[in-house]
């Protein structure tokens, strides 16, 4: 058996629940893994000994001598499809590969993806539902504080600092979610509102203050915190709110209490995620303070209240996907309160409270958030109701990019295939990369697999063309139904 984790971060404690229902430990294939641990777990997939096998993305390419299962734990999430390099989606490679060896696959997911949804409306999954809470739980209560009507205090308000201080007074547990690692998104000028910016992206560097660094998320540039403006000598400040801010805030608020920073840069050496985890599910710790890497997935028996600082980052982004994505990860770390006995808390920070997002989410939950969703998108004829294909280009010179996408274009616009339109080019949000700019053209087909397989062998003729002439700078070409 073959069992897919979108975090590394889940694997302990789902190798203890295996131990304690199945009896013996699970073999590991993840990219934590030292060499000869991942060899030695590939081997033991391959002649059988493995029985089950608990892995990350990775592990879809693992061997399998008699495979009889394959679940895929929180399907929906994004950490499953690989962005760079070798591009494919473990959830859709599963599903690919259980069809071709005729074994069952379990998609699992509190919170499934609309193209999911649409497969079970549509017949081709079959849905089982969950009616309620494993044990004596039952869901959290929900409520939204309104930042419009009370001041934030290095990016708590008061309602949350009143509600964290219940919840420690009466042996709770909290959990403060903030997706957003660092001290600070932005460094900005006092005097003249000049901000740090990467050298190579169209990005602002991130405030690390535990090493006085600037760093870009997005290329690893970094540098040392500017202490004055290069262009009028003011004084620089921190802009905005990061896990390590929020750590800092709350330590100084709650001077008493135990409390645990877990994102990617606090657990970056070997053991400390399986330490901070440990922690955490005793109850030693009192306040989390974590990133998307706790939304999902973990269990801790004392936690009663969650707080999400900025959710609103998700209510104007530039994905599609983005709504969705948001109504998800709230609920995913929502579910992490009231697990056991005790009923648990949400409470959610935002400027917009009056955004219809809010009164959809309230009123009917994650079912209602989808339901919507799928009938905006069919009204568009957006993914899953049509096909969407991506050419993008990446080039040290921005002419040299759109040059390449602009006679693809053309191409493409010879070759005519029914029922496809051709949008673009267009810059990609971020236009500038690691010293590279990037732009793309998409085509959104119909959900034909004729139509489909004619317009990929179509592409691929306009591609060979392109390298042959050689216009081809970069290019990189991705399929998301």
């Amino acid at each position: 058996m073959l069992v897919l984790v979108p975090e590394i971060g889940l694997t302990p404690q789902l190798v203890r629940r295996f131990q304690n229902r199945l009896g013996y430990e699970p073999v590991l294939m993840h990219s934590a893994l030292a060499d000869s641990e991942r060899l030695s777990a590939w081997r033991r997939a391959r002649n059988g000994s493995a029985q089950l096998i608990v892995g990350t993305r990775s592990a879809i390419f693992a061997p399998l001598k008699n495979p009889g299962l394959i679940i895929v734990d929180e399907e929906h999430d994004s950490s499953l499809k690989q962005q760079e390099g070798l591009r494919y989606s473990a959830r859709d490679l599963s599903i690919a590969r259980a069809k071709k060896l005729a074994i069952p696959i379990v998609l699992g997911s509190a919170t499934p993806s609309l193209d999911t949804l649409q497969r079970c409306r549509d017949d081709a999954y079959q849905s089982v539902r969950l009616p309620s809470r494993a044990g004596k739980a039952v869901p959290p209560l929900m409520r939204l504080v309104d930042l419009t009507r009370y001041d934030a205090y290095e990016g708590l308000s008061e309602p949350v600092i009143n509600a964290i201080e219940k919840t420690i007074a009466r042996n709770g547990q909290v959990l403060v979610y903030l997706n957003r690692r660092g001290f600070a998104p932005t460094l900005i000028c006092a005097g003249c509102g000049n901000v740090a910016e990467c050298t190579r992206c169209d990005a602002r560097m991130t405030v690390h203050a535990k090493n006085s660094m600037l760093k870009c998320h997005h290329c690893g540039a970094q540098r040392r915190i500017d202490s004055q403006c290069s262009d009028c000598g003011s004084v620089c400040r921190p802009l905005g709110h990061g896990t390590e801010r929020l750590e800092d805030a709350l330590r100084s608020r709650f001077p008493g209490e135990t409390i645990t920073r877990i994102d990617s840069d606090s657990t970056r050496i070997k053991g400390t995620m399986s330490k901070a985890l440990a922690l955490a599910t005793s109850g030693d710790t009192r306040i989390l303070i974590g990133t998307q890497m706790l939304s999902k997935g973990h269990h801790f028996p004392n936690l009663t209240l969650v707080v999400v600082i900025n959710a609103d980052q998700g209510l104007f982004s530039t994905d599609f996907r983005g709504g969705e994505r948001l109504a998800q990860s709230l609920i995913q770390v929502g579910g992490r309160s009231g697990r056991e006995a005790r009923q648990g808390e949400v409470i959610i920070q935002t400027a917009f409270p009056e955004h219809p997002f809010w009164n959809e989410l309230f009123s009917g939950g994650y079912p209602k958030v989808a339901a919507s969703t799928l009938t905006e998108r069919q009204n568009a004829a957006w993914p899953p109701f049509s096909r969407l294909a991506l050419i993008r280009s990446a080039a040290t010179r921005r002419e040299d990019a759109h040059q390449f996408l602009d006679t693809a274009r053309r191409m493409a616009e010879q070759v005519g295939v029914d029922g496809v339109r051709v949008l673009g080019p267009v810059s990609a949000p971020m236009e500038r990369k690691a010293g590279r700019s990037c732009c793309c053209k998409a085509g959104i087909v119909p959900v034909c697999t004729k139509c489909w397989t004619c317009c990929e062998r179509r592409w691929k003729t306009a591609k060979r063309r392109a390298e042959s002439d050689g216009q081809l700078m970069s290019i990189r070409l991705s399929f998301s139904e």
